[in-house]
């Protein structure tokens, strides 16, 4: 076997601080050595997500959420292919994949929570177990549906921001799908604008960096907006409140703007945005999928007949080897992404 190798945590950026290449450190390690009932498990794609951010700190402020420990590895979302098994569920051969795996090239991986992957279902395209038909494309999928109120034929506007990233740029997708008429995208970049428009089917998008977002928005969304699909907090959440019409809902999945800051989960918002809610009876709803897990099965199942229909259509920004690791966490949280941020470890 060549060397194994793994990413740690090597330092805290701070509560209030961006997260730096050299929090992350790239080490040689050991190979693990298989028990009774354990798994040991070859990486073959990594997931870098925004609720990482959370577990950089000491206080993730999430109870579901551990935070990560200085000097071990970091882990995430991950897919490989069974090196060597001692558990009765899972074989040699078997690719899996887990909520809870180590940033390493070999890892013993906990049976507790490990997935069987149906490479046909993914359409022999493994990452997209961490994208699209994967945690992101079921939180975009039930986030709609459960929290969204998106009918087909009420002439509704929905509206996304982080609308090019993993989960925006399927959410907004999903609620034309659902049924929505129009549906809008805030993303930070003019070759993102041109994504949602020209290839996911957005009707428009507004660049928080360049355009005045409360006027593009009006111009957008003429008659209001009816649902927002919120991942990113802040400022610009706050000027599509301002705008969304009465009983409509505000999907609460994340708060990507507010991540490096020490505030709680979700964020205080402004007393006047808070008004807002209340006169208009506007819905704002935490989604978390953990709490509709008996749906997640048959989530995945939809979202993969869309991706074989050619009606769900899928980007991903690859980086390639173990060390890209937290490079790619990195300029995720700058959003240098196109919709799914990938690490390409190994081939199988």
């Amino acid at each position: 076997m060549s060397t194994n190798r793994r990413i740690v945590l090597a330092s805290r950026p701070g509560a209030n601080n961006e997260p730096r290449l050299e929090n992350f450190r790239t080490e040689d390690c050991g190979y693990p050595v298989v028990q009774d009932g354990q798994v040991l498990a070859k990486t073959l794609f990594l997931s870098v997500d925004p609720y990482m951010r959370c577990r950089m700190n000491e206080d993730t402020g999430a109870h579901y959420l551990s935070p990560w420990q200085p000097d071990h590895a970091c882990e995430g979302g991950g897919v490989g292919v069974v090196t060597d098994s001692k558990h009765k569920d899972f074989h040699t051969g078997d690719y899996v994949e887990s909520f809870n795996w180590p940033w390493q090239n070999y890892s013993l991986v906990s049976a507790d929570g490990l997935r069987k992957l149906d490479p046909a279902l993914l359409g022999g395209q493994l990452s997209l177990s961490q994208g699209a038909l994967g945690m992101p494309g079921a939180t975009a999928l039930l986030g709609v549906r459960e929290k969204g109120h998106v009918m087909p034929g009420a002439n509704q506007t929905f509206v996304v921001s982080g609308a090019a990233g993993a989960c925006g740029s399927l959410a907004g997708q999903i609620a034309r799908l659902e049924g929505a008429t129009h549906v809008v995208g805030i993303c930070g970049s003019e070759e993102k604008c041109r994504l949602l428009r020209e290839e996911l089917g957005f009707d428009h998008a507004v660049n928080y960096r360049t355009d005045n977002v409360a006027d593009r928005l009006k111009k957008c969304c003429p008659q209001g907006i009816d649902t927002y699909f919120d991942n990113v907090g802040g400022e610009i959440s706050e000027t599509v409140i301002k705008q969304m019409n009465e009983g409509s809902h505000v999907i609460l999945c994340g708060q990507i703007s507010e991540y490096n800051k020490d505030v709680p989960y979700p964020p205080p918002i402004p007393q006047v945005v808070t008004d807002i809610l209340k006169d208009r009876n506007i819905t704002r709803e935490r989604f978390l999928l953990l709490n509709y897990q008996d749906k997640f099965e048959e989530s995945l199942v939809q979202l993969a007949k869309w991706f074989h229909e050619g009606k769900l259509k899928v980007k991903e920004t690859v980086m390639e080897g173990i060390e890209k690791t937290g490079e790619a966490f990195v300029s995720l949280m700058k959003g240098g992404n196109v919709g799914k941020m990938i690490v390409h470890v190994a081939d199988p």
